[in-house]
């Protein structure tokens, strides 16, 4: 079970939802917004930037960089890719 970071939090609590371990398998994150369930992000599987920031802020950075270059076009508001790239990057 994948442990939630501060980082994800914080910035869930700046886009108004709530989020949760996942009760889906390979997923990490279960987002709410007024007990309504939207999705659940980020694959298990993977790392993210709050994961990375333990390891390494540099390298953390680098992957954000990246993160965003490359889904840049799911910044649509509500949608599963908004999420993660707002949660988890």
């Amino acid at each position: 079970m994948y442990n939630i970071k501060k980082y994800s939090f914080d910035q869930a609590k700046k886009l108004g939802v709530i989020i949760k371990p996942s009760k889906h398998k390979n997923k990490k994150i279960d987002v709410y917004k007024d007990d309504l369930f939207l999705c659940s992000i980020g694959d298990s599987r993977y790392q993210d930037y709050p994961s990375y920031l333990e390891i390494n802020k540099e390298l953390a950075e680098k992957h954000r960089i990246n993160y965003h270059k490359r889904h840049h076009k799911e910044n649509i508001e509500g949608t599963k890719g908004y999420y993660a790239l707002h949660i988890l990057w």
